[in-house]
């Protein structure tokens, strides 16, 4: 299989070093989306190797993943990888995410934190975590466990799906929904992870309200709406 990983970053020079590294190993193409950083995120992927797509400004998760996305489908790429910039995603966990692709029995494959001694996640985003599988479990009847963890791994169909529809602010856990919705096989398994490696998240407990309010709404939503049609170039 031709395989991207997509590394979404914005202010990362702290990070993007050991993560670019950290992924030479998996033997496909490493893409850096750089989402409008004030630092050295980008010169650091450059000088590592790595290809750099550049925003002007900073759009968030939901539009850098899909310019990651969009890359994959319009090069294409059997199937991509999204890969954290803050280093907590490892590159020996990557064959768990992609061996279901591979196999054809998974269309979009999720990395799950929940397994004994990984990492823990804190204590509200455990709580918004179990609100969402119970609303993902209610809305697409999947059981996902982890429905709010970045480490995924995209099959062709799910690229050419999400090349098109892809939500702008929090995407992780909507898009469950967008591709159970259209008939895609969704599918959790368990890996490790690690804490961050330097600096914060972005998901401070201030946001975690509105995070929680909007991304039901946009479940509910999203779960109303009529099937896409899922197209090749």
């Amino acid at each position: 299989m031709k395989i991207l990983a997509i590394i979404p970053a914005y202010n990362e020079a702290g990070n993007i070093k050991a993560v670019i590294e950290d992924l030479k190993s998996f033997g496909g193409d490493i893409l850096v989306v750089n989402d409008g950083s004030t630092d050295a995120t980008a010169a650091i992927a450059q000088s590592m190797g790595a290809l750099v797509v550049s925003h002007p400004f900073n759009l968030g998760i939901g539009g850098t993943v899909q310019t990651g996305i969009k890359y994959a489908f319009q090069n294409g790429y059997d199937a991509a990888i999204q890969f954290d910039g803050d280093g907590q995603h490892r590159g020996d966990q990557i064959s768990k995410i992609v061996d279901p692709v591979q196999r054809g029995e998974a269309d979009l494959v999720i990395g799950s934190r929940t397994l004994p001694g990984g990492y823990k996640m804190g204590i509200t985003r455990f709580i918004g975590s179990r609100i969402f599988h119970c609303l993902i479990r209610f809305l697409a009847g999947k059981a996902i466990e982890d429905p709010t963890s970045g480490f995924r791994c995209y099959g062709r169909k799910t690229l050419a799906l999400f090349s098109r529809f892809y939500t702008d602010d929090y995407p992780e856990v909507e898009c469950i929904i967008t591709a159970a919705r259209n008939g895609l096989k969704v599918m959790e398994v368990p890996v490790l992870m690690r804490g961050r490696l330097s600096g914060h998240s972005s998901i401070t407990r201030r946001k975690s309200a509105y995070y929680m309010m909007k991304v039901t709404l946009a479940m509910v939503i999203d779960a109303m709406r009529g099937r896409e049609l899922i197209e090749e170039p």
